[in-house]
């Protein structure tokens, strides 16, 4: 893994377990790293869809990739509060510039109000049985899912929303 710095940009490039290519996001800045995990920001990045369809962030974002951690976290700055988007994923690895993770279809949306919900259960169980995830990654996967909502009940820094305001302005600091 290559050494990255705070302020560098990279790419960041989401696979499935087929190892087929799934989402491309065309800019991420680092804006901390932490013993476990780095954290990055970015708004109005060109997102690449393996159909092939482009389209543009919509909103800041700050992005927590966890070396050990099978998820990640994207905070999400929106006109009517702050949201997380929550990915179940491989751990990250950077490889020429670029953030890479395995996505596995499970994700924990958190709304303004504290309130939550699992998402595509349904896609999951498909890419499960399609690309045969073995027990041992659908327990890891499962008990990840469990680790992440517990992070949230808990108010881990993570999902502090004063904590993500001020990496935020980091982030927009830097891109100046």
């Amino acid at each position: 893994m290559q050494d990255i710095l705070i302020g560098d940009k990279l790419q960041i490039q989401c696979y499935k377990h087929n190892g087929k290519i799934h989402r491309a996001w065309s800019e991420a800045v680092v804006i901390d790293i932490k013993e476990e995990y780095i954290i990055c920001g970015n708004y109005k990045t060109l997102v690449i869809e393996s159909a092939g369809h482009a389209w543009k962030t919509k909103e800041p974002a700050v992005m927590y990739f966890f070396k050990d951690k099978w998820y990640n976290v994207i905070t999400q700055f929106k006109s009517d509060g702050i949201y997380f988007y929550c990915n179940i994923a491989s751990p990250y690895i950077i490889e020429d510039n670029t953030i890479k993770y395995i996505d596995y279809d499970l994700d924990l949306r958190v709304f303004p109000d504290g309130q939550y919900k699992v998402l595509d259960r349904s896609e999951y169980a498909m890419h499960k049985k399609e690309m045969n995830y073995s027990e041992e990654l659908d327990l890891i996967l499962n008990n990840s899912l469990k680790d992440l909502i517990n992070r949230f009940e808990k108010s881990d820094i993570v999902f502090d929303k004063e904590n993500n305001i001020n990496l935020k302005k980091v982030y927009e600091n830097k891109t100046k």
